[in-house]
């Protein structure tokens, strides 16, 4: 299962159960690129709520303090993410076992994160089901709970379940999401803002050639977005014909080698008219434009408002 069920605004909630000494890491992991998402498209496609067992204030691990919508029994929705983190095998008891079983009624979706999975076969709630843990954790995890059928992978889906093997595997489980739900072109939006490429396609799709080979094309673009090269000059740089570099880029994306040039270089010049105080015309160069009226045309195709009513904050 990929497609997460959206709520009623046509975007996907996230609930998040937070145990003391959970793991900062972590946390920012699953929520800032659902932030990014947010911001970048000016559109609330993510929602996200913290939950504690009995609504009380957790510490994570290095001390920071998190006060949560509530108790997890006020909680229901799409997606329930259960994050214990350091210290889980304390927190295995009846009471956690009785309240996610529970939740589980309430939620259409949920996903153990780092250790949470743990938590989630204690309660019989993965049982029949693929699943990863912290790999750590692993060889204990199968041993303790022979009916799950565990897996090194760095996430899991299957069906109404969702596994995470650690933090870093949480971003690139987030990532995924957000290519599944909102299309490729914003998730590499959101890579590139964290200044990572990868994570912006599935761990299956990164292990095709194709893929290496759309990675090193867009790292050649965005190093020459203000005097942009032709596609030709692209693939030779990379060493294929540029109708394999069209084709991979058309599998990928969806879009032609162009299509992908010409969003990097709006994604540029959106970020050089919201963070800066730089002239249109100064903008479009940057962007790779000759002159500020085709960059216009093209930002407003693009973004649904020129330059000019963007930094205005969308005033027409």
């Amino acid at each position: 299962m990929q497609n997460l069920t959206k709520n009623q605004d046509d975007g996907y909630d996230f609930d998040i159960l937070l145990f003391d000494q959970f793991s900062n890491h972590c946390l920012a992991n699953t929520i800032e690129p659902l932030r990014a998402v947010n911001t970048l498209s000016r559109h609330r496609h993510y929602s996200w709520r913290f939950y504690t067992l009995d609504g009380g204030p957790v510490e994570s691990s290095s001390g920071m303090r998190v006060e949560p919508h509530g108790p997890l029994s006020m909680g229901q929705g799409a997606t329930l993410m259960v994050m214990p983190s350091y210290g889980f095998r304390g927190l295995d008891g009846w009471d956690t076992t009785r309240q996610l079983r529970t939740a589980a009624k309430r939620y259409d979706c949920l996903a153990g994160l780092d250790t949470g999975s743990w938590l989630l076969a204690r309660a019989g709630l993965l049982d029949g089901y693929r699943a990863t843990i912290h790999w750590e954790e692993l060889v204990e995890f199968a041993e303790t709970f022979p009916e799950v059928d565990s897996c090194r992978e760095r996430f899991v889906f299957d069906r109404d379940r969702i596994t995470c093997s650690g933090a870093m595997a949480a971003f690139d489980l987030v990532m995924h999401l957000i290519g599944e739900h909102l299309g490729p072109l914003l998730a590499m939006e959101v890579a590139q803002l964290f200044m990572t490429r990868d994570s912006a396609r599935s761990h299956a799709s990164l292990s095709r050639p194709s893929s290496r080979t759309v990675d090193r094309a867009v790292t050649i673009m965005q190093e020459h977005l203000e005097r942009p090269l032709t596609v030709g000059e692209i693939a030779r740089k990379i060493g294929c014909t540029q109708k394999t570099l069209e084709t991979r880029m058309q599998l990928e994306f969806g879009l032609t080698p162009q299509g992908v040039y010409r969003r990097l270089r709006l994604t540029l010049a959106r970020k050089l008219v919201t963070d800066t105080e730089l002239k249109v015309t100064e903008i479009a160069f940057r962007s790779g434009y000759d002159n500020a009226s085709a960059m216009t045309r093209a930002f407003r195709t693009e973004f649904g408002l020129s330059p000019t009513q963007m930094r205005n904050g969308g005033l027409k």
